[in-house]
């Protein structure tokens, strides 16, 4: 009884542990399919913003300015609807709209509900210093930066401006032509201004040449393949974050050990317990129960390491690990007694038959319990304790048959495996005939005697199970298909 409720324990211990990896695996399974889930919310939502943009684009009746000047407009919808599906391929909250700003209004658009105005000229000084460039808006709304506004202007020019400033300040004999007039007035108007690179003026998401009416749909099926290609990239990160890590192998190692090590001093303490008390216990007990704790921490890392491997890098369910390392151990102690003469040769093929079916017994109960209760772990527990509970009672009752049934399985399944040899050599042996016949009908097939192909190929179709009817054998029923 008490030998049973040992096994009890232990068995139920790794079933434990394996349910519990088990759930871990299935903790980012499901992380996975939500990630991917998301993101095909996240692809739907980004090519929306682009397709708003395309149409936009592709009804010029309705963008403000001349031929000359629409490109302004269309740099604004550029700017909210590619920032916007930039961010939302990734998850990210939008930054940018048009609702509750006029097309005439002192701003262009909201970013996280700050006022911004687009500027867009050709070329840098047109861009600050033209007509309706960056200065003009400032003298109109002098209050504008003030109250938080920003511009942004094209990203090219952006760069060059910043560059431009650098060497002013820096390295003056490395501008050219009039670059120094222009890098002066820059500097003087920002400085006067209270201007900030980079804070109150800001790169758009695209250059000047970009928001021309006639490179425009280019521009945006650009980005089209853009946002596509980060999408991928998306995927391939939450299937990367799905995927088992060292770290978690060695959490998953570690919980094991120190479960069976600690199942196993509760159990060697027990065992002690029953023979004297414990104020009786000399340090030889504690060294034994030390060193069974120890083995059994060792087997409990092993465990741990070992399903954590299967159930990741193989198709093996964490139960059906568990056996699998329960066994191992159960055979390796059976050899070692064999080989020190404790066993006989036919004890021990009994034994380890005994040990594969214990350990089968509690990976079935194991599994069915988690099917019928789907808790983690718990269901796994109490199937476990259920199935040893009743294999321990069928044990009592037949230990003799059970053994008998054993030892004439263990021969059916050396006589069935002789039956499949023979079996697997009979089919190999068809399957080369076959392979030398069809050989042999393809050579006729296309031999280079015409009548030879003729009669080879008529075979060749009989034998590759063409219907008969469909096959052509007789001049007249060639005829009657081509010219019938």
């Amino acid at each position: 009884m008490a030998e049973a409720l040992s096994r009890t324990v232990k068995s139920t211990q790794e079933q434990a542990v394996a349910s519990w990896i088990t759930c871990l695996n299935q903790i980012r399974l499901d992380t996975l399919i939500d990630r991917l889930r998301q993101q095909d919310v996240n692809l739907e939502d980004a090519l929306s913003e682009l397709a708003d943009l395309k149409a936009f684009i592709g009804d010029p009746a309705h963008i403000l300015g001349s031929e000359a000047t629409k490109h302004g407009e269309i740099a604004e919808h550029m700017q909210v609807n590619i920032s916007n599906a930039r961010r939302a391929i990734q998850g990210l909250k939008k930054e940018y709209t048009f609702e509750g700003v006029g097309r005439t209004a002192p701003m262009d658009y909201l970013k996280n509900g700050q006022q911004v105005q687009s500027k867009f000229q050709n070329g840098l000084k047109n861009t600050f210093f033209r007509t309706n460039g960056l200065a003009d808006h400032l003298k109109k709304y002098p209050d504008y930066v003030k109250n938080g506004g920003t511009y942004d202007i094209p990203k090219d020019q952006y760069q060059q401006m910043v560059d431009l400033l650098e060497k002013y300040k820096n390295s003056p004999s490395k501008l050219r032509g009039k670059e120094p007039e222009l890098a002066k007035k820059l500097d003087e108007y920002l400085r006067e201004n209270e201007l900030e690179i980079g804070k109150n003026i800001k790169p758009a998401v695209v250059d000047y040449s970009e928001v021309q009416r006639n490179v425009a749909d280019e521009t945006v099926n650009r980005e089209e393949k853009s946002i596509k290609k980060e999408d991928e990239k998306q995927r391939k990160a939450a299937y990367d974050a799905s995927k088992p890590t060292w770290k978690e192998g060695v959490k998953a190692t570690g919980i094991s050990a120190a479960a069976e090590g600690g199942v196993t001093f509760c159990m060697s303490v027990a065992k002690k317990r029953k023979e004297k008390k414990f104020s009786e216990f000399t340090g030889d007990d504690w060294k034994e129960i030390g060193m069974d704790t120890g083995k059994g921490t060792v087997k409990g890392g092993v465990r741990g390491g070992t399903i954590y491997l299967l159930t990741n890098f193989t198709a093996t369910p964490a139960n059906v690990a568990s056996a699998y390392v329960t066994a191992a151990f159960g055979v390796a102690e059976q050899v070692k007694a064999l080989e020190t003469g404790k066993v006989s040769e036919e004890d021990f093929v009994i034994n380890c038959e005994t040990v594969c079916l214990d350990v089968t017994v509690s990976a079935i109960a194991s599994l069915a319990g988690q099917v019928m209760i789907p808790v983690p772990v718990l269901g796994a527990v109490i199937g476990n304790i259920a199935g040893e509970f009743i294999y321990e009672l069928c044990k009592k009752e037949g230990a003799r048959r059970s053994q008998k049934i054993i030892a004439g399985y263990h021969q059916e399944m050396t006589q069935l495996n002789q039956q499949l040899d023979i079996r697997l050599l009979q089919v190999a042996m068809e399957i080369q005939k076959a392979l030398k016949r069809f050989g042999d009908l393809e050579q006729l097939a296309f031999s280079m005697d015409v009548n030879l192909a003729f009669h080879g190929s008529v075979n060749l179709a009989k034998e590759l199970g063409v219907n008969k009817e469909q096959i052509l054998e007789t001049k007249s029923q060639i005829d009657n298909y081509f010219l019938g």
